[in-house]
């Protein structure tokens, strides 16, 4: 008996993270960690979960029946390092009495923090000019039609889901002196309405009137693709798009034609259809885009939080506790 209790459990944290959260692990339990930033094959995955008590992934790595039957019936918790958890089959982790956790909305005011930097980056030709100094094209000092750009201040933000990203973009839109609408699944109450400084609008209204159309809806078998050629059509040809959700929310090929034949002004992405953006997109040649890899929560505040509770899901799900962060 005393021999079976000092077998460790074991943890498969898919790819490198930041700490604390593979310390906080390997103080318990016998940790393989794939000492890579990338994701691992899916052939290393198969081979690596076998007989694991616990997984540790991001949203690259998709945890399916096929990873989930060959783990075992040891594995007792999947832990993903992001808010999001589309790329886990939840119902069949149900099914096999795997617990699924995430990490919460530690990520919601860095995410917001990026989305305003990206409606400010877009409107005023931010990447362009920095590159034009960079190439060495600035030849003469001030000039009046330089770069020119379209305010921020005064203009109407729409916020497509109004959960706590939404909320938190919302609140800085307030310092800009910007009308606020939102459209969401269900509608907010008064207070929150109140705190946002928003006002409640249908789909039509929202892509009518919005100057910047801030994107941060979950994604599900609603809300993908749900960016598509006919609201695009609907959007004010000077309007900007902008995505720190989720790519698939978005029809990128009904994005690339309209910025082509400007129905909209432009778009700032940090998210894609498929990730990474392939090199040959022709997203990658538009003047009228900004373009980042997938860097929502990046800070290094962010990153360690995400870390520490992807690890603590784990330790509480082993040790026969709850988490307040459970997906199923």
């Amino acid at each position: 008996m005393s021999i079976l209790l000092r077998i460790k459990r074991t943890v498969y944290i898919m790819r490198k993270i930041p700490e604390p959260g593979p310390s906080m692990l390997a103080r318990k339990y016998s940790v393989t960690m794939n000492r890579s930033s990338f994701s691992p094959s899916r052939k290393e995955i198969l081979r690596n979960v076998v007989g694991k008590d616990a997984l540790l992934c991001s949203l690259n790595e998709r945890i399916d029946r096929e990873v989930m039957k060959n783990a075992g019936p040891k594995l007792k918790v999947i832990s993903t390092l992001s808010t999001g958890h589309d790329h886990i089959d939840i119902v069949e982790a149900k099914k096999r009495g795997i617990s699924v956790t995430f990490t919460g909305q530690v990520l919601s005011e860095a995410t917001a923090d990026l989305t305003f930097a990206l409606i400010l980056a877009i409107s005023r030709k931010i990447v362009l000019a920095d590159n034009y100094i960079r190439q060495k094209k600035w030849k003469v000092g001030w000039s009046p039609e330089l770069f020119l750009g379209s305010n921020v201040y005064g203009k109407t933000l729409g916020l497509i889901g109004a959960g706590r990203i939404g909320r938190a973009v919302a609140r800085r839109a307030k310092g800009f002196g910007m009308n606020i609408l939102y459209h969401n699944r269900c509608r907010l109450g008064k207070i929150l309405e109140s705190e946002m400084g928003a006002r409640y609008v249908d789909m039509d209204t929202i892509l009518r009137e919005s100057d910047f159309l801030s994107i941060h809806a979950n994604l599900n078998t609603e809300s993908s693709k749900m960016i598509n050629e006919s609201k695009l059509m609907q959007m004010k040809n000077t309007a900007y798009l902008i995505n720190t959700s989720r790519g698939q929310v978005i029809d990128e090929r009904s994005l690339i034609k309209a910025l082509k034949n400007k129905w909209i002004a432009g778009a700032a992405l940090d998210v894609f259809e498929f990730e990474p953006l392939k090199a040959n997109s022709p997203l990658i040649r538009m003047e009228n885009v900004v373009l980042l890899p997938h860097i929502g929560s990046a800070t290094y505040q962010v990153r360690s939080k995400m870390s520490e509770i992807a690890a603590q899901n784990i330790i509480e799900i082993l040790g026969g506790r709850k988490t307040p962060y459970m997906v199923n």
